[in-house]
């Protein structure tokens, strides 16, 4: 065997990287748990002005500001010895209203990653591993991560791309939110559109409680309500708008979900699809996003669509045509790509 040493270094130096990079993952958690990030972007502080802001113990956070700073999620001035942020790491770190806030990704990751024992087994016997069955880390996190996409982009963009949709919710439409989790989506357009009427669906018991306490606190309960369906069975046949978000390639059945999604539409209701971003071709998403998706597609996506009836297994990169397949099998007779940001795909389907 011949080694090119060009490229085992090359190879070596990005396992470091990324061993570098899992690591990581724990410190963000710990710095978002415990407000770190927030109360740094205040000033440039010292371990023990920061220790002492947040309460904590200022030996375990001299080495977290470390950490921070050879990760470049952090600045470090030597004659001050003082830690700081830069607005661009203020802004993805320490606001949770920032469109590009980080956190919650590493907290999902974390979570996903407490499974690998049972994922280990699921690889040898190709058992499912279900949704409900992941750490609680998972759900927090997921909600964290998607909530500020959603709110960039959900009604100022994605709506409006939708054929007379976004008219509908202004004059008052029924909406049913399929797959809803915590039920970030659904309070973001209940808060946008207060004439319209919502109900938020998923089969995970808890993340519906959680729902619902959050509506509660939104103060939009009036026309918010969530309940325990899955996506194949949730009630109604009258509704405007159907939408799932980042969850139909998760789902065992999508091709039964697409026909009940069409029977429970008005004739003239739409369904929105929301996806994460991928070409059609493997070979096309061999870049930093589709590394993301595939490698939690391998641990959270797929494992929950095979512990499913059917267990498609379309996975996170599925890509349109294969929507579109899933889609037109289930009855809708139209179906186009609304729009689109660099990390999700969003689909309309009409009877």
């Amino acid at each position: 065997m011949a080694l090119d040493m060009n490229k085992l270094n090359d190879f070596v130096g990005k396992f470091v990287q990324d061993f570098g990079a899992s690591l990581h993952a724990g410190t963000v958690v710990i710095g978002e748990s415990l407000g770190l990030y927030k109360a740094l972007a205040e000033h440039p502080m010292t371990p023990a002005e920061l220790a002492g802001k947040t309460h904590t113990d200022e030996r375990y956070v001299r080495e977290w500001l470390s950490a921070q700073a050879a990760s470049g999620y952090a600045m470090y001035d030597p004659a001050t010895q003082q830690f700081s942020l830069s607005e661009e790491q203020a802004f993805t770190l320490a606001d949770e209203n920032s469109p590009a806030y980080l956190p919650g990704a590493f907290l999902a990751s974390l979570g996903a990653l407490k499974s690998v024992p049972q994922l280990i087994d699921a690889f040898r016997t190709g058992a499912g591993y279900g949704w409900h069955q992941h750490d609680a880390w998972l759900f927090h996190g997921t909600e964290k991560f998607f909530r500020p996409g959603y709110a960039a982009h959900l009604v100022s963009e994605w709506i409006p791309s939708l054929d007379g949709v976004e008219a509908k919710l202004k004059a008052g439409a029924t909406v049913a939110d399929v797959g809803c989790g915590h039920g970030a989506s659904t309070l973001l357009m209940a808060q946008a559109y207060p004439a319209s009427r919502f109900v938020g669906y998923d089969y995970h018991g808890p993340s519906i409680e959680w729902a619902s306490r959050a509506a509660e606190r939104a103060g939009v309960a009036d026309r918010v309500r969530f309940e325990v369906a899955a996506a194949k069975a949730y009630p109604g046949e009258d509704y405007d708008l159907v939408a799932v978000f980042d969850c139909l390639h998760d789902m065992g059945d999508p091709v039964g979900a697409s026909r009940h999604v069409l029977d429970s539409l008005k004739p003239d209701g739409t369904w929105m699809i929301v996806e994460p971003f991928a070409n059609d071709a493997l070979q096309d998403n061999l870049n930093p996003v589709g590394r993301v998706f595939y490698s939690a597609s391998t641990m959270i996506c797929t494992p929950a669509s095979r512990a499913q009836e059917v267990g498609l297994c379309l996975g996170a990169q599925a890509g349109e045509a294969r929507m579109r397949k899933v889609v037109t099998e289930g009855g809708f007779r139209r179906f186009r790509r609304a729009t689109e940001t660099p990390f999700n795909l969003i689909y309309e389907a009409r009877p």
